[in-house]
């Protein structure tokens, strides 16, 4: 791991070697909510550590100071209710508090935020594409925040045919990713013995429907838990990173000069 990424684990001496307006801040946001018999509740937030600590390290090697932040560990997940864990949020709290985080940090001075965000809702996403709308308007110290949204299509295209079916709450594409970051988490027995569940989920949204119960996803997971592999999860991980470094580069191309 680069030097000074996560900055949390930082005493209040060494932060401040962070907060310079050259450094990009990233900040990971998930979910707590479950993710099948086999993932844990924390499944969103350790994706997004992981997408933002690898995106960290790729800046770093490209002589651009960037730093994460501690993650949010909760979101807008109506999609899981019915299912044991679930901790949602109302839009407009997680509107406020992604909010309040953006203006303490340009507070400290700097001046380029990425959202990293690893819990796909769609009304979850339209906050944080929402707060970053606003903030660009409200902001009084300047600093640009941006939202690495990799349900975007171009990025979508980057990840696999099942994170583009939309059948991927818990599938291979989640799955590999948490095996790779956090291998310990991932229940194995329970995952070996999960057949593939496909309910066009994309569809069912579109008619309406607002719940992984009622699309027939009966154990809160879509998609084909056993295809997923630590090595999958590792080649997804570092897409998911140079998302987060494409968007910083064509963003802000200044910092990458030289």
């Amino acid at each position: 791991m680069g030097p000074m990424t996560d900055l949390a684990k930082l005493t209040s001496p060494e932060a401040a070697a962070c907060f310079q307006a050259r450094s990009i801040v990233l900040f990971p946001i998930g979910s707590t909510e479950p993710h099948g018999p086999h993932l844990p509740l924390d499944t969103d937030v350790t994706i997004a550590l992981a997408q933002a600590r690898r995106a960290a390290e790729l800046l770093h090697e490209h002589g651009v100071p960037a730093f994460v932040v501690p993650p949010i560990a909760y979101g807008v997940t109506n999609y899981t209710e019915g299912f044991p864990g679930r901790v949602s949020l109302r839009p407009g709290t997680l509107w406020a508090l992604v909010e309040d985080v953006l203006r303490a940090l340009e507070q400290e001075g700097v001046r380029q935020i990425v959202l990293v965000n690893g819990h796909l809702e769609p009304a979850h996403v339209e906050v944080l594409r929402g707060v970053v709308l606003d903030h660009a308007v409200r902001s009084v110290h300047r600093a640009e925040a941006v939202l690495a949204d990799v349900t975007r299509r171009k990025n979508a295209a980057r990840l696999g045919t099942e994170f583009q079916s939309g059948d991927c709450h818990a599938g291979s594409y989640e799955t590999s990713l948490v095996q790779h970051a956090d291998p310990g988490a991932v229940r194995e027995d329970a995952r070996r013995g999960l057949a593939p569940v496909k309910i066009d989920l994309i569809a069912k949204m579109k008619v309406g429907i607002t719940t992984f119960a009622a699309a027939g996803a009966s154990q809160a997971y879509c998609g084909d838990p056993r295809a997923a592999s630590a090595e999958a999860g590792r080649a997804l991980t570092e897409e998911l990173a140079r998302i987060v470094v494409d968007l910083a580069r064509e963003r802000w191309p200044d910092l990458f000069a030289g």
